[in-house]
């Protein structure tokens, strides 16, 4: 297996540009996330990584190999799509031996390389089935199988648990995961959910308008965003920003009482303004006379989430895990450490530090 590297990588449609001079080096055996919201440009990475995009400029790295004009057939990599695209005609053991077949195989390989993918995936009792035999979740592993059999340097994922409804999606999330674990192989994958990007990722690249936002691990995103997109984006329920604005040394906060909140870090000049980032278990609520109104209590069994409304019209979205009883409507009072909060500047949305 070998990692994959970009230096400088541009794509652009026309006079359009979409991808924005983007370095990154993916890890030998790492398992790398490209994550934001939809048309970030991470599908259009994935293929230009794959060769099913042309890179306008820079240059692509596999292993040691150039790879930016090579055609795709010859990179190395297996690419598993957000639809199966299964052969309905083929058997299972068909599908997945295929690519070999075309590529003219010995028979006794395919047979062996085809097992070997089958007990990897426990797919051993389906060979003989149809597409149309199998569920959702058993039909993307057919199609991962599929890739694993071709013996590639780098697996290209887009997001290929999409099609699948919750419960399957956090199945097929916890099998893709033991098949890096067991086959070790590079892996970049893209998704638009948080969720599976902090459960599967060694690496996470944010990503926004083609631009890289941060490059991290999971919980170095979490803890520790650059900026106030990453720290929104990362972390469910999301972050909490709270408007403020720098009086007197401190964050006159109008949403919490008006109070002054004392801020750890430099803040900008005098009346500027800075959103104070609270994430919604650094939150405590107790029923009060305040101007914050409890709006919606959302129970889920061990935690609730409780919606509230300030007088500014902001959402604060608040992490409990007790049942006090609390009618909804009635008006609350907010605390939280300081030591918890972050600042953002409210103008360019940086973290402040």
């Amino acid at each position: 297996m070998t990692g994959v590297t970009l230096t400088q990588a541009v794509k652009k449609y026309g006079a359009t540009q979409v991808i924005h001079d983007i370095d990154l080096a993916v890890e030998d055996g790492e398992f790398c996330v490209f994550v934001g919201p939809s048309g970030c440009g991470k599908s259009t990475l994935l293929r230009m990584i794959a060769g099913l995009e042309e890179t306008t400029s820079g240059v692509i790295n596999i292993g040691t190999r150039d790879v930016t004009r090579v055609d795709a057939a010859d990179r190395g990599v297996a690419m598993v799509f957000q639809t199966y695209a299964l052969y309905p005609h083929m058997s299972v053991e068909e599908n997945m031996g295929f690519g070999l077949r075309m590529t003219g195989h010995p028979k006794a390989e395919i047979r062996e390389k085809v097992a070997e993918a089958s007990r990897i995936l426990k797919l051993d009792d389906y060979l003989d089935r149809k597409p149309k035999a199998l569920s959702g979740g058993q039909r993307q592993r057919v199609a991962i199988g599929r890739a694993i059999v071709r013996g590639p340097e780098v697996f290209l994922f887009d997001e290929p648990l999409s099609n699948l409804d919750a419960e399957l999606r956090v199945d097929m999330r916890v099998e893709i995961a033991r098949l890096h674990k067991d086959i070790g192989a590079t892996m970049i994958y893209v998704t638009h959910d948080q969720v599976e990007a902090m459960t599967l990722a060694d690496k996470i690249v944010v990503l926004r308008a083609g631009r890289v936002e941060q490059v991290g691990s999971p919980m170095e995103l979490y803890e520790d965003p650059d900026n106030r997109f990453v720290a929104g984006f990362i972390g469910s329920p999301s972050m909490n920003f709270i408007e403020g604005t720098v009086e007197g040394g401190g964050l006159r906060v109008p949403s919490l009482g008006n109070r002054l909140v004392e801020a750890p870090v430099a803040l900008p000049p005098e009346g500027k303004p800075v959103h104070l980032g609270l994430r919604p278990q650094h939150l405590r609520i107790a029923p009060g006379e305040s101007d914050i109104r409890l709006d919606i209590r959302e129970r889920l069994g061990g935690v609730s989430y409780d919606y509230l409304i300030p007088p500014g019209g902001e959402k604060i979205i608040v992490e409990s895990r007790d049942n006090d009883p609390m009618d909804e409507g009635i008006t609350v009072t907010l605390d939280f450490d300081t030591a918890d909060a972050m600042f953002f500047d409210g103008e360019t949305g940086l973290r402040l530090r």
